[in-house]
């Protein structure tokens, strides 16, 4: 069955309009994959910085996994995991980090605080505060950073090693981690070298940290993002049957925890529809969520339609200034939401005519 053709179209047309020089695309509904391409220079396993998507294939899902080892409690506090912290951070929970509700800043250069990326976690920690704890959701990638750094000490592990034993390998996504090698689709302009990174991590804060930072740094593929997206669009489960993530941790990720925001509705790491900032589209259900990279990429999932699409971009390439691809994605998921809802509708009138 040929479907989908109304986001082929937007993404050839992404392509010529200069929005991005690579793109690839997947989109399935349930277990069903029903179009996967890509476009300009690349293939199914070129790999993408995919930015901020790390902060749920990697750090986000660990975080999951301890919670359902036993080993986290969502109010845990940053005083239980670092004892001399501030007193204005002492009551940040890990939810709060999740959440984006910390109060941590949004971003800044660690450094321009130190020269040593061992100091990462006591900069974060004596950064002023930009709101109270719980307040409201600023999207912080600092607060990220110190997740991740709290996971390490749960984890008595560094960070790529547990994504490595706890996401990727479990989940089969043998191509994706840090420090990437092979096949890289280049990102922006590096303005000191005049070069192109090309797998080298484009967030300037997980660079300094060495390529290696709950907040970006993960590299990864068509084909394994398709894994991972479509075990969350599973209910947790892979192909296989093995059920990766249990349906209450699922559950309780997909909660709106910040219902009053005028700004955005956090989940524990997703972002949910329906708010004004979302990415999503107007036309996913009220339970649809998933993520962005500043990079390009993203994964959406609406839970309701079964509907699941990951799409990889290098839209920073040669500059972040080109903006061009902001606006699109969200007419992109636009198409992709409209065309499974008309799956879904063919199924349920074939199941009348035979019932």
């Amino acid at each position: 069955m040929e479907v989908f053709h109304q986001v082929d179209h937007l993404i050839c047309q992404g392509l010529e309009q200069g929005a991005y020089p690579s793109a690839a695309l997947a989109i399935g509904v349930g277990q069903i994959l029903y179009l996967k391409k890509t476009y300009g220079s690349c293939t199914d396993t070129s790999l993408f910085d995919i930015a901020s998507l790390t902060k749920i294939v990697s750090p986000t899902m660990i975080a999951f996994r301890f919670i359902e080892d036993g080993l986290l409690r969502l109010y845990d506090t940053v005083a239980d995991f670092c004892p001399d912290a501030p007193a204005d951070k002492r009551d940040i929970t890990i939810l709060h980090l999740l959440t984006h509700t910390s109060g941590i800043s949004d971003h800044f250069l660690l450094s321009e605080f130190t020269a040593d990326p061992a100091d990462a976690l006591s900069v974060i920690l004596e950064h002023p505060l930009i709101h109270t704890p719980g307040l409201a959701p600023v999207y912080s990638c600092m607060g990220y950073i110190l997740l991740g750094k709290i996971l390490e000490q749960v984890g008595g592990t560094p960070l790529d090693q547990l994504a490595q034993n706890y996401v990727f390998s479990p989940l089969g996504m043998n191509q994706t981690g840090y420090h990437p090698s092979g096949d890289i689709v280049p990102t922006e302009m590096d303005p000191i070298s005049g070069k192109l990174l090309q797998g080298i991590v484009h967030d300037e804060n997980a660079r300094f940290l060495g390529g290696i930072s709950a907040n970006s740094g993960v590299f990864s593929n068509l084909n394994d993002m398709i894994i991972f997206t479509k075990m969350l669009a599973n209910g947790g489960k892979l192909d296989n049957g093995f059920t990766y993530l249990s349906p209450a941790m699922l559950q309780a990720a997909l909660i709106n925890r910040t219902p009053q925001s005028a700004g955005e509705f956090r989940g524990l790491g997703f972002n949910l529809t329906g708010s004004p900032r979302n990415f999503l589209g107007d036309l996913m259900s009220p339970r649809a969520y998933g993520h962005t990279g500043f990079t390009g990429t993203s994964i959406a999932i609406d839970p309701d339609t079964g509907l699941w699409v990951v799409l990889l971009t290098n839209r920073v390439c040669p500059t972040r200034a080109n903006t061009r691809f902001i606006r699109m994605r969200s007419l992109i998921h636009n198409a992709a939401a409209a065309e499974a809802s008309r799956l879904l509708s063919c199924q349920i009138n074939t199941q009348e005519i035979h019932l």
